[in-house]
């Protein structure tokens, strides 16, 4: 006769670590659509800043896009102006084992509802 006292500790020592891992790597898929969500603002509010600041001139409303991706704990990839409208592209890398993952990139353009001096 077999003793399989103790069978029901390890099928459970089992599943709590099934389930732990589950958790896990919900957290980090999570972080990475958090990122993501992050990445768009990001894009979408420097853009907006880029294209406030057209009057001041290119640099001016590149700059004030690169300050507004900073404080959203982005990075702005790139930023040109064609005419009165600003694109802005944007980064970042999700935290955790996300990172595996790579990085989330976003990119927005925005301009005046109306063209100063008609179109």
């Amino acid at each position: 006769m077999r003793d399989d006292r103790g069978v029901a500790t390890v099928l459970g020592a089992g599943v709590i670590a099934a389930l732990m891992l589950l958790v896990v790597l919900g957290i980090q898929v999570g972080g990475a659509v958090l990122t993501r969500h992050r990445v768009a603002a990001a894009a979408d509010l420097a853009a907006l800043a880029a294209a406030g600041q057209l009057a001041a001139g290119t640099d001016g409303a590149c700059e004030r896009a690169r300050w507004v991706a900073e404080r959203m704990s982005a990075t702005t990839t790139a930023c040109r102006v064609a005419g009165w409208e600003a694109y802005v592209e944007v980064s970042a890398r999700p935290p955790g084992w996300a990172v595996l993952s790579g990085t989330a990139n976003a990119h927005a353009r925005a301009g005046p509802a109306e063209v100063p001096g008609g179109r």
